[in-house]
């Protein structure tokens, strides 16, 4: 059978690195106040020239070295973003240019911090229906241009950042093979107060800035994380023992742990980068798979699951043999 096999990894971040201790010299906050609630210590800030498209190209770069693949042989590219350069076109089509790539399909999901997953089932939908033969998949954002800098509770929170991945058509045995195994989706527009952004194109005419009820938005991530994985393994009959490594997207240390122990999951099957890059929507999750995969974690054969929740709300989890 044909499936979408990871054949690399790539990921990028602004040169800007900022601890929490440089913050609370702007910031109403302490480092201590912000390790304690959230286990973050440190996140990357664009300056002057870096923009999502340029993290975007460069986690492309890296990734597609990685898989040992031309970028003329990339025929579509899924983008993940909620920070694009303009309102259109597609920053996806920005990144093509920046590769190189006269001609290719290229476009932008919106799905927030569970972005790079809808953009990883898009893909793979398009690849196994025999569209297209080579991937890259990319989740990016500057989430620092869309934050209220005065509001403590949630610009402490977040990142800039992009991580990428390519998906390569491959033969694969139906049960022992690599590839992507299976992928859930959710979303409940029903919650749009609790994570949203106070602006837009049609509204505003502003791009607005990030408002969010943080314990709200905590409980809902706990119960719909565990329960969008549970059903992903369900689905090809596996169960969170089954699983190598979980790479959860990195909103807060907290969600973390309780999302681990209500599946029973040991702490250190979890890939955990929230300390080092905050929360970067959807560039958190490749981002953390991509430091796993270097580090020598993640290898060949493994069972790895990938799950987010973000604004909308949006959810989901994909299960792949790496």
């Amino acid at each position: 059978m044909i499936r979408s096999v990871v054949t690399g990894t790539g990921s990028a971040l602004p040169a800007r690195r900022v601890s929490n201790a440089e913050l609370a010299k702007q910031v109403d906050t302490t480092d201590e106040w912000i390790v304690e609630r959230t286990g973050i210590r440190f996140r990357h800030i664009a300056g002057e020239g870096e923009t999502t498209a340029t993290l975007a190209a460069e986690a492309c770069r890296r990734a597609l070295d990685a898989a040992g693949t031309a970028a003329a042989e990339v025929d579509l590219i899924v983008l993940a973003t909620a920070t694009p350069d303009q309102t259109f076109p597609a920053t996806a089509t920005k990144v093509q240019a920046m590769l190189g790539i006269d001609d290719c399909v290229a476009f932008d999901v919106a799905a927030v911090c569970s972005g790079f997953l809808y953009a990883v089932q898009v893909a793979d939908s398009m690849i196994r229906a025999g569209a297209h033969r080579r991937a890259l998949v990319i989740g990016a954002e500057t989430f620092s241009r869309i934050l209220d800098w005065e509001d403590r509770t949630t610009c402490v929170l977040f990142g800039d950042g992009a991580g990428a991945i390519v998906l390569e058509a491959q033969e694969s045995e139906e049960k022992a093979g690599r590839g992507i195994l299976a992928a859930k989706l959710h979303a409940d527009g029903r919650h749009n107060e609790l994570l949203y952004v106070d602006g837009g194109p049609s509204t505003t005419g502003t791009v607005g800035k990030l408002r969010m009820k943080g314990r709200e938005v905590f409980r809902h991530a706990v119960v719909n994380l565990a329960s969008v994985m549970e059903e992903a393994l369900k689905g090809i009959d596996l169960t969170p023992a089954d699983v190598d490594w979980v790479v959860p997207h990195q909103a807060n240390a907290r969600i973390l742990d309780a999302t681990a122990r209500k599946l029973s999951l040991p702490a250190e099957r979890v890939v955990v980068t929230v300390d080092q890059h905050a929360n970067t929507s959807a560039a958190s999750v490749p981002l953390a798979l991509d430091t796993a995969v270097r580090d020598g974690r993640i290898r060949p054969g493994q069972i790895v699951v990938l799950e987010a929740m973000g604004g909308g709300f949006t959810w989901g989890a994909a299960v792949l043999r790496y």
